[in-house]
């Protein structure tokens, strides 16, 4: 079983019920919908897991469910499953960062794959956000001059390079690395470059 929640948005009721049963099938949550507006109306709880969206239906497109959610931080990804594809339709979509473009009648296998791929791609995205904000706490128990060491020892300036720049011991030096490697929970200097490279991304 998965904790993701897999939602469905088609206007094809009887396609739609089939991905749904071959979702369940294999251990997924799924929630249906028949239009764009029906999906807006009940929208995810935060919820990890993805949409199987249709591209033409009745009110708004597929496509333009997928331009307003891409206003989120956190917006599920996407796999598109059309009976009405076009290569410029598909080009958009791949564009604006959906998983898959399928065309109905797609093979379960490909429905399948297409879905994990998502479901791996919002654990992804999720694992970052979450990582980033326990990075950003950290960093932020750092005092100005913690931060300036930091910044340093992460460029690979040695202790007394550090040291002459900011005009201040090597001890002095010494004192506030031990600091940042404890406030930051770094165990080496690679984990403190590893942070910044989370900072900066």
């Amino acid at each position: 079983m998965t904790e993701a929640v897999i939602h469905v948005v088609d206007d094809d009721e009887e396609m739609r019920t089939g991905v749904a049963r071959l979702l369940r099938s294999h251990g997924y949550e799924v929630r249906t919908y028949g239009s764009v507006g029906d999906f807006l109306l009940a929208p995810p709880a935060g919820a990890p897991g993805c949409l199987v969206l249709d591209l033409q239906m009745p009110g708004p497109s597929g496509l333009d469910l997928q331009e307003a959610l891409a206003r989120f931080p956190l917006a599920l990804p996407i796999v598109f499953l059309t009976g009405h594809g076009d290569i410029a339709s598909g080009v958009q979509a791949m564009k604006r960062g959906a998983v898959d473009f399928l065309i109905k009648p797609a093979e379960p296998a490909a429905i399948l794959g297409a879905v994990q791929a998502a479901i791996d791609r919002d654990h992804a995205a999720r694992s970052h956000v979450a990582s980033l904000a326990a990075v950003r706490e950290r960093h932020a128990r750092l005092t100005a001059r913690e931060r300036e060491v930091f910044e340093l020892v992460v460029a690979g300036e040695r202790n007394k390079a550090i040291a002459r720049a900011l005009g201040i011991t090597e001890r002095t030096v010494k004192f506030h690395r031990t600091q940042v490697m404890a406030k930051m929970e770094a165990a080496t200097v690679a984990d403190l470059v590893h942070a910044s490279q989370v900072l900066g991304g």
